[in-house]
């Protein structure tokens, strides 16, 4: 059945972003916020001026504080908060579901306990509700702006797939679709990790040439630890990995970059997240992908040296240094045979 009716749980940048495709395209969507004022501007005034400044958002897209109000019969609900919230949101408003509720993600990061992707969050919680991602490269502030954008939906659920595509699909947003669940969400969050080193390489004026080699490089350690998890590496040639990884990578858009490009400057981690004033998921998906990869012996010299710059005061000069001298010699990870890389 097509998507009448939509919830969108989160007032950031995407959230709002979302939200207003969907009122645009003429579902009936509520935007749920926790700050009373916030929600009273975009009611009153169609902004959202502390996230998407100068935006005039659809008139029919409804701001609300209340879960309940905003959760109960919607089509489709857009999960759009911090990684670190989303099971306390989601666990607080799961009692006002029926099963044929959809519950999609935009959420770009990983639960530490047991390292869960935030869909695996929500099947835990709403185990009889329909689950899907979306992810791909899609600055908020530009899609915001109309410009042209594409993104990526997966679910092992084909009825929600083509749903999904219809209700956000426009003439400046265009949804792909994948059944690589994992693999999309999971290139989603470790792209975060690699703006922050493209983020100390911009800042120490290093050049074009190392830009690039950081950006190859990160692709094939994205993916090769994405297929040590399970994931398809293919999943990593379109939109939600190589996409999503230039675009955070080239971007002071991006909060990830700016987080590095303050390090790069000679900021501490502190200065830098304060500086950005916004959640950048990329400092704790370094945390719990660099144990993880340790605790899998998953060779990640990006990972690991970025994980000292932040946390351990090393020069970020030495993370692209690294590269030069590392263990693995072959170019595309999966073109070799094992026997002779």
């Amino acid at each position: 059945m097509a998507i009448q009716t939509a919830a969108v749980i989160g007032g950031g940048s995407f959230g709002t972003v979302i939200g207003n495709i969907l009122a645009d395209n003429g579902i009936d969507t509520t935007l749920w916020l926790r700050n009373e004022d916030a929600a009273r501007e975009i009611n009153d005034t169609h902004h959202n001026e502390q996230y998407l400044p100068g935006v005039k958002l659809n008139p029919e897209l409804k701001a609300s504080v209340s879960l309940q109000q905003a959760v109960t019969g919607a089509d489709a609900i857009f999960v759009s908060v911090p990684s670190k919230s989303v099971r306390e949101v989601v666990a607080s408003f799961h009692q006002w579901l029926t099963p044929e509720q959809a519950l999609i993600s935009t959420t770009k990061g990983i639960e530490p306990e047991g390292f869960k992707l935030m869909s695996q969050v929500l099947s835990e919680l709403c185990p009889d509700n329909p689950i899907g991602v979306l992810s791909g490269p899609n600055l908020a502030k530009e899609i915001a702006k109309r410009e042209l954008a594409a993104t990526v939906f997966a679910s092992e659920n084909s009825d929600l797939r083509r749903n999904l595509q219809q209700a956000l699909s426009c003439d400046y947003f265009r949804v792909y679709a994948s059944n690589d669940l994992y693999g999309v969400e999971l290139s989603g969050a470790l792209k975060n990790i690699y703006a922050i080193v493209s983020g100390f390489v911009a800042a120490l004026g290093m050049g074009e040439n190392t830009k690039a080699m950081i950006i190859t490089r990160s692709l094939a350690e994205m993916s090769r630890f994405a297929v040590s998890q399970g994931a398809n590496p293919l999943t990593f040639l379109g939109l939600a990995g190589v996409g999503d990884l230039v675009v955070t990578c080239m971007s002071p858009l991006s909060r990830n970059y700016r987080v590095g490009y303050a390090i790069g400057e000679g900021k501490t981690l502190d200065q830098a997240v304060d500086e950005l004033g916004e959640v950048a998921e990329g400092v704790n998906t370094l945390r719990y992908v660099r144990a993880k990869a340790a605790e899998s012996s998953i060779y990640m010299p990006l990972v690991m040296g970025a994980y000292e710059v932040l946390f351990g005061g090393a020069d970020p000069r030495v993370v692209a240094q690294g590269l030069m001298t590392g263990d693995h010699a072959s170019d595309v990870e999966f073109a070799l045979p094992r026997h002779e890389i």
